[in-house]
């Protein structure tokens, strides 16, 4: 955050409805008692009347918030003069605003956002999800031209491997739809605190599975003293259990199913949101299409 150098004026300032307001440092420096002169107004309301205090929200939590893009490229944006707030420009990071302030982006920024990729994977057994891990690659080295799905008629672009990151987990013994993206907009909405977006998965087990039980799957079980969020857990034929989640815990079917005697010998993930897996074959990848939504 760059600090402004000068000082606050004696007494509580003024925050403008609406306006942007900035993180004023009080300077230790004394004034005399006698002074008549009014201390100068700052430039754009300050945030702080009291020594730690801060009024507003940071713009790049705003726009996180609102979908707009991630809290980092929020940062990026505002770096580069591309963000305004009520309608004036903002270039200083940690500038804040108050919650219900009209945030809107340059066009340059919207642009950027339109060339972003997101990529569609269908992840093999072996590979994880994310950082290379006891010697097993990360899914994205399999976003090669050579594992281009023929299918595809967007043409594959090497720029769309630069911050390119898995938006959510899948196990390195699970295979199915995994997602990786430039997009932080579309991470938030996979994977954000608040993500409501469901994942399907077909889960092969070993066992035997009573009403009681396949009731615990839907609601009930716990992970961690943290109580898992409603799930839809119903057979999908003899030896295949259907789960839709809204939720993604480490290993978390896995662990749902062995607190109720069940034993995973499979699991693939086929539908995030509106986006199946389909016909993908396994270890090519493709483009999210235009007119396609989680």
């Amino acid at each position: 955050m760059n600090d402004n150098d000068s000082a606050l004026p004696p007494g509580r300032p003024k925050a403008g409805g609406g306006k942007i307001t900035r993180v004023v440092r009080r300077v230790a420096a004394s004034v005399p008692a006698t002074t008549s002169a009014a201390a100068p107004r700052p430039a754009a309301g300050p945030a702080s009347s009291q020594a730690g205090e801060v009024s507003g929200v940071r713009v790049s939590k705003l726009m996180a918030e609102r979908g707009l893009c991630s809290r980092r490229e929020a940062d990026a944006f505002i770096e580069r003069g591309l963000v305004f707030v009520n309608g004036e420009r903002v270039t200083e990071l940690g500038t804040r605003a108050a919650p219900d302030a009209k945030i809107s982006l340059a066009g340059a920024a919207s642009a950027q956002q339109e060339r972003q990729a997101t990529i569609l994977l269908h992840k093999p057994i072996g590979y994880v999800s994310g950082q290379a891990e006891d010697g097993h690659q990360p899914a994205s080295t399999l976003i090669v031209p050579g594992n281009h799905w023929a299918k595809d008629e967007r043409r594959f672009e090497p720029g769309h491997l630069k911050g390119l990151a898995p938006a959510g987990r899948l196990d390195i013994d699970s295979t199915g739809l995994l997602v990786l993206t430039q997009d932080g907009r579309v991470a938030r909405l996979l994977i954000g605190d608040d993500s409501t977006v469901e994942k399907e998965y077909l889960v092969r087990v070993e066992g035997p599975l009573n009403e009681k039980n396949l009731a615990l799957l839907n609601h009930g079980l716990a992970l961690d003293g943290k109580q898992l969020r409603p799930a839809q857990v119903a057979w999908a034929n003899s030896e295949q259990l259907r789960f839709v989640l809204k939720e993604g815990r480490k290993r978390q079917i896995r662990r749902m199913c062995e607190l109720v005697g069940l034993k995973v010998t499979g699991l693939k993930r086929v539908r995030i949101g509106q986006v199946c897996l389909g016909n993908l074959p396994m270890g090519q990848w493709r483009y999210l299409h235009p007119d396609e939504a989680f």
